[in-house]
């Protein structure tokens, strides 16, 4: 099993947090993933299904468009499984995908419906490449070329609820509503188009996520637990969003789960570089 990570461009850094190719060769894979963020895979190899909290089944598509998760999904492939993904930022999906991301979350969208033939023909092009490196500038120039821009008003959204979920210290929802100039009605309709949950579920997933982060970086549980109301609370939270309580973080957590919580492995809170960088 082989999973690397690859740092988006400068170019579509605004767009994209990361990109990852994952390879593994058995003939059937199981696995855990946690609540995420939107993603973009296109299958290099193999097929399955994804097990949604609700209990519902659904299959994947050759360009699976995953929308964020409201909780742990439950995914089994018939192998040989070979996949390149990228994670979305929130304007990725907004600029990429286009359909209001509460209307996509614990669902999959078949890509072809989005980018069509042409997404397709790239997908047979990366299925007879080796690397992520191979890969990485065909799928970046693909994606830049059908890039819609968002409102201005909109992007600095996005921006202030990242910064908001990234606060080293839990903050309130209240310190949101307050940090923008809109009524709640209408910040909750916007981070729901754009992030596929209202405030207070993001604030609670990413709670969840941080929390299992900081478990799977050997940081102490009592402190982690302090994020809290309860250690039956923490508990709870993040069962819900990783599919794992912390004992079986510690002891027998999903491998590829366990990568993708190491710090930093998925950046979606991370600041996205400037273009004018690159």
């Amino acid at each position: 099993m082989q999973l690397v990570f690859a740092q988006p461009s400068a170019a579509i850094a605004p767009l994209v947090s990361v990109l990852y190719l994952y390879r593994n060769d058995d003939s059937a894979i199981d696995g855990i993933e946690r609540a995420d963020v939107g993603q973009i895979r296109f299958m290099l190899k193999g097929h399955g299904a994804l097990t949604f909290p609700g209990g519902y089944h659904e299959l994947s598509p050759a360009i699976m468009i995953n929308g964020p998760g409201t909780g742990a999904a439950a995914w089994h492939v018939d192998g040989p499984f070979h996949c390149l993904g990228l994670a979305l930022r929130p304007q990725g999906w907004g600029s990429l995908i286009g359909i209001p991301a509460s209307e996509r979350a614990d669902h999959v969208t078949d890509g072809a419906t989005i980018f069509g033939a042409e997404g397709l023909a790239l997908l047979e092009t990366l299925r007879a490449l080796d690397t992520i490196e191979q890969m990485q500038p065909l799928v970046e120039s693909f994606l830049l070329d059908r890039a819609r821009p968002i409102p201005p008003e909109h992007d600095r959204l996005c921006e202030a609820v990242r910064a908001w979920l990234a606060h080293p210290q839990p903050q309130q929802v209240s310190a949101l509503y307050a940090a923008l100039p809109w009524s709640r009605r209408q910040v909750e309709r916007l981070v729901n188009q754009y992030f596929g949950a209202p405030p207070k579920l993001l604030e609670r997933k990413f709670r969840a996520l941080h929390a299992a982060t900081a478990l799977v970086d050997g940081g102490d549980i009592r402190e982690i637990a302090g994020r809290f109301y309860d250690q039956s609370h923490m508990i709870r939270e993040i069962r819900h969003f990783t599919g794992h309580t912390p004992g079986t973080i510690a002891s027998r957590i999903d491998p590829v789960l366990a990568m993708t919580l190491t710090p930093g492995a998925f950046n979606e809170l991370a600041a996205p570089a400037s273009p004018a960088a690159a």
